[in-house]
């Protein structure tokens, strides 16, 4: 299911949207901000991994014996 979100941007940042969808090839302004989301997303997770990895380099990560210690 979809939902409508609409932004308000200033002008020349939407100057600047439109001129990336062209130049990029994006079929339209959603798809772009999807791509920017997934973009962000995707960050996030590796913010999260490499914080993960820092931890099991420091010896605090936690050994699991089965999935369900997941939990």
């Amino acid at each position: 299911m979809r939902q409508v979100i609409n932004i308000s941007l200033p002008l020349q940042t939407t100057r600047e949207v439109k001129k990336a969808v062209k130049d990029s090839g994006f079929a339209s302004v959603s798809e772009f901000f999807r791509y920017l989301l997934r973009e962000w997303q995707e960050g996030k997770l590796l913010v999260e991994l490499e914080k993960s990895q820092k931890e099991i380099r420091e010896g605090k990560g936690k050994k699991l014996k089965s999935l369900t210690d997941l939990r």
